[in-house]
């Protein structure tokens, strides 16, 4: 991973929105806050697996729901002071971003940030309508 390695966030579709200005969908900042278990985000290492296939394997192999997949860069999570983790675990590709030791607030405004650059990027993948 490098500074521009992309890292693929799934999207639960209770966490979108259409944005009412252009009428597209969008993410809210509740996809991109961590686990209240453990402080951290996962996401995929897009050097490692592409957003399409990090989005089957997280529907059709991991049996979990997501709408798309957004992605923010290992450069941008360095800019909020968030820790990336390549932790492997539990896949070879899964990458956790810390939000450890952050204040309800902070957690918060880091959420947003990284829903708002990765809303900006636009849809890596967007699910297939059944």
């Amino acid at each position: 991973m490098n500074e521009s390695t992309l890292l693929h966030r799934q999207v639960h579709p209770s966490f979108t929105q259409i944005d009412p200005d252009t009428g597209q969908k969008r993410a809210t900042a509740q996809a991109f806050m961590p686990s209240s278990i453990d402080g951290m985000l996962s996401t995929y290492d897009g050097d490692r697996i592409s957003a399409a296939d990090s989005w089957v394997r997280y529907t059709n192999v991991q049996g979990l729901e997501s709408c798309g997949v957004l992605s923010i860069s290992v450069e941008e999570c360095d800019d909020e002071n968030l820790p990336v983790i390549p932790d492997g675990v539990p896949y070879p590709e899964h990458v956790s971003i810390d939000f450890n030791g952050l204040s309800r607030g902070q957690i918060r405004s880091k959420s947003k940030y990284l829903r708002a650059v990765a809303n900006k990027r636009g849809w890596q993948f967007v699910a297939p309508i059944p």
